[in-house]
């Protein structure tokens, strides 16, 4: 049962922790709460209502180890395995991936991603069920660089016309981990996509299941087509829309500092992690965890159907 979009965006209830809105749609900053520790019921219902408002949450100044991180995470959902294709580098914590500073140079052989919206992309959306929620905590960051960026898929459905958004809501797409288009990737990247191959049909409009909004599902890293429409309507009605989901006026921009956290969801939401950064000496220790989600359903009632790959499990 969806949430009424009142409950959630227009309650001008008082609530115990301080919220800070970064943008005009999305990204606020949480401060009053330490999540090193379990959480009241009211402060985590607290959280959940910003975060079904403002998409994207930031907490700063919060110390936490890998048991404390798996803990807050838990606190909203179930966690998955690290990640459904490249798995964890610790047996200890199979829920956190470590996110390696310079993984795309060495995935993509440091060739420079050009498109306007290389790097753009939702977390696993080649899986049937990808992550609801996706929690990214930096130890030690750099001084400068290395920021990331989210962009609100809500606001860019609205943005578009009405007959847009009415041809929108009856298309499919194709999402597959295979490299960014025109990138070659290295030998190492293409064989582990190919022992954990995840493809998966999703609604190019995805309706939110808690909230009723409509979001463009639209993750550029990884959509490749469009469903019943010929390889040049594919196409040209992709590259507006990668364009379109890119647009500024749809983003906000973390600068991170030292320990520090933040929580998207990853329904509504892309992200982009910095290139820049590969270029620096500093370091940036980041790790990440995410919640089990549900399967898309489009405007229309369809669901998402897989192609390959099995459905993400919770870790158990």
């Amino acid at each position: 049962m969806a949430i009424e979009e009142a409950e959630v965006v227009t309650s001008n209830t008082p609530t115990s922790i301080g919220i800070k809105p970064l943008a005009m749609t999305i990204g606020a900053e949480i401060t009053g709460v330490d999540i090193s520790s379990p959480l009241s019921g009211e402060v985590i219902k607290e959280i959940r209502n910003a975060f079904l408002k403002w998409k994207v949450l930031f907490f700063r100044d919060q110390k936490l180890n890998h048991d404390q991180h798996i803990a807050f995470s838990k606190q909203f959902g179930k966690c998955t395995p690290a990640h459904a294709v490249y798995g964890h580098q610790d047996d200890r914590w199979p829920e956190i991936y470590t996110v390696d500073r310079d993984r795309r140079d060495k995935r993509y052989k440091g060739a420079d991603l050009l498109f306007p919206w290389s790097g753009w992309h939702a977390d696993v959306t080649p899986a049937i069920n990808p992550p609801a929620i996706s929690i990214l905590r930096g130890d030690k960051m750099p001084p400068y660089g290395g920021d990331t960026q989210f962009a609100d898929m809500v606001a860019a459905y609205k943005a578009l016309s009405k007959t847009m958004q009415e041809f929108l809501d009856g298309l499919r797409g194709i999402h597959q981990y295979r490299g960014n288009a025109g990138v070659n990737t290295s030998e190492e990247y293409r064989k582990t996509l190919q022992k954990n191959l995840l493809i998966s049909e999703h609604p190019l409009v995805r309706v939110h299941p808690e909230t009723g909004k409509k979001a463009i599902y639209c993750a550029p890293s990884f959509i490749e087509s469009i469903v019943d429409l010929t390889p040049t309507e594919s196409e040209a009605l992709l590259v507006m829309l990668k364009t379109h989901v890119a647009r500024p006026e749809f983003n906000v921009r973390f600068k991170w500092t030292d320990h520090s956290l933040t929580m998207w969801d990853n329904r509504q939401v892309l992200h982009m992690g910095p290139k820049d950064i590969i270029n620096s000496e500093f370091p940036r220790e980041i790790h990440r965890t995410t919640l089990m989600g549900d399967i898309p359903v489009g405007p229309d009632g369809r669901t998402s159907t897989s192609i390959e790959g099995n459905p993400i499990e919770p870790q158990r």
